[in-house]
């Protein structure tokens, strides 16, 4: 199958009761249905692509000899439909396992994670940090998050907007964040072949698409009405030396 499938049809995990397409017919090999990763994670006949492919990357924590970013900063692996992500899922450590002042990003494919990438720079970032670290279930959390990101349903297809996903794990906390292209105001010359994302919208038009998907990541995140999400520039951030800058949105 070469037909691109919404994720929310999909089961949360493999082991999940909710498999598409059980009755159809196979046309590759007159088999009497489809073998999905979910009916057999060895012997599937069926692949479900993504609309974009996506990046896993992983920060490990410096070793205290001047490690610089490019040293911690490892790319994992990009998959490029259902299956390869659970695929990948499977066989990574989850976020409850690692240590302390490591990170996991998934961006779509040709993004890097980091402030200076030419389709990050003029963004910012949702996020939001959980200090009750015992009370949360950081794994399920994050796995919502990827597959809200990989199933394109943070944003509509138009807006353009999401560039990628991050889990930090910290003494005090977890933090989960979500990146966008733009902060929402209208950037008329860019200059770096950049024209996704934000050309000809206005300020209001901006702010208006970035705070959907806010309300959509919060929901995600399952956060009750008094917990707030903040929103951040990279820039703020940048000048600030910090990834937490003054929120410039919350929701």
């Amino acid at each position: 199958m070469s037909e691109q499938v919404d994720l929310k049809t999909i089961p949360i995990s493999p082991g999940g009761d909710n498999h598409p397409n059980d009755e159809c017919k196979d046309q590759t090999d007159g088999s009497d249905k489809l073998v999905t990763v979910f009916h057999n994670k060895d012997n599937f006949n069926v692949i479900h692509p993504l609309t974009n492919k996506w990046t896993l990357w992983f920060t490990k924590p410096a070793s205290g000899k001047g490690d610089s970013w490019n040293d911690l900063l490892k790319e994992v692996l990009t998959v490029s439909s259902v299956e390869e992500f659970w695929g990948l899922y499977n066989n990574i450590a989850p976020v409850s396992e690692l240590a302390l002042k490591s990170d996991y990003h998934l961006f779509k494919e040709g993004v890097r994670p980091e402030w200076e990438d030419p389709q990050n720079k003029h963004g910012g970032k949702w996020s939001y940090q959980f200090k009750e670290k015992r009370n949360v279930n950081i794994d399920e959390l994050w796995l919502h998050t990827m597959l809200a990101a990989i199933g394109e349903t943070l944003e509509d297809e138009e807006d353009g907007e999401v560039m990628g996903v991050v889990v930090n794990v910290r003494k005090a906390f977890y933090r989960i964040g979500v990146w966008t292209r733009t902060t929402g105001r209208h950037i008329p010359n860019r200059g770096d072949g950049d024209v996704a994302g934000g050309k000809g919208r206005s300020p209001e038009k901006g702010k208006e698409i970035l705070m959907k998907i806010g309300k959509r990541f919060k929901e995600v995140l399952k956060l009750g009405p008094s917990e707030q999400l903040e929103f951040s520039g990279h820039t703020d951030a940048a000048h600030s030396g910090s990834t937490r800058a003054k929120a410039k949105m919350v929701v």
